[in-house]
């Protein structure tokens, strides 16, 4: 298949979720230990449209840092350089392939996180996983959630990111900021759909929006 450029910020919005916003007790770390120690049932919203066009997928993982702030919970995400081959400029987690050293996708997660921003694990508390999410780059990724305890140093990998930013936890898990978008698929290969969060000068769609929209759909549960 032809690999379709699209800018993603000049679709049109084709819906918003519309889900009422979490309420703040579960925005609070001791209570998101308590659910992701023991979560209830809920339905995940994976891309399995993707699984039957690409064929063996490689493993990886990203982290998803939960920020303790004074203010409340923040997602610390990157933007990733431009010159990349995969997903230049778009917004991510710290998070890239395993290796075969890795004992675990935490361990993976982990290790990307120290050699992409400089996030040192002796800051990170692992307290879940949530579904594997299949990238149209060929990917199989491990969503790892951590929290993250201030004060921590950051250095961007400047080859590989070109900002670290946070996010409040609140306006990600709002239902009202999850916009539904989509486009066609070059010769006749359907069409895509996926979500975006934009925030300020931030655009978070695809994967990272996707696995966003897990995990408010795990913590809403």
């Amino acid at each position: 298949m032809a690999k379709q450029h699209i800018d993603p910020q000049r679709l049109p919005v084709d819906a918003i979720a519309g889900e009422a916003a979490l309420p703040a007790e579960r925005l609070d770390a001791a209570w998101l230990r308590r659910r992701l120690a023991r979560p209830l049932a809920w339905e995940p919203e994976l891309p399995e449209d993707i699984l039957f066009r690409l064929g063996k997928l490689k493993r990886a993982s990203v982290l998803i840092p939960l920020v303790q702030r004074p203010e409340g919970l923040t997602v610390l995400l990157t933007q990733r350089t431009a010159h990349l081959s995969a997903h230049p400029g778009q917004v991510s987690f710290p998070g890239g392939s395993a290796e075969a050293e890795d004992s675990s996708p935490i361990e993976t997660a982990l290790r990307e996180s120290e050699e992409e921003i400089g996030l040192q694990r002796r800051h990170v508390e692992i307290i879940g996983v949530l579904p594997d999410h299949a990238t149209a780059s060929k990917f199989l990724v491990t969503p790892v959630i951590g929290l993250v305890t201030p004060p921590f140093d950051l250095r961007a990998d400047p080859g590989e990111v070109a900002e670290i930013f946070e996010v409040p936890l609140a306006f990600l898990m709002d239902g009202m900021n999850h916009q539904r978008m989509s486009f066609d698929l070059p010769d006749g290969g359907g069409r895509r759909s996926f979500y975006a969060m934009p925030y300020e000068r931030f655009f978070i769609w695809g994967a990272t929006a996707g696995m966003l929209r897990n995990l408010f759909h795990l913590l809403r549960a």
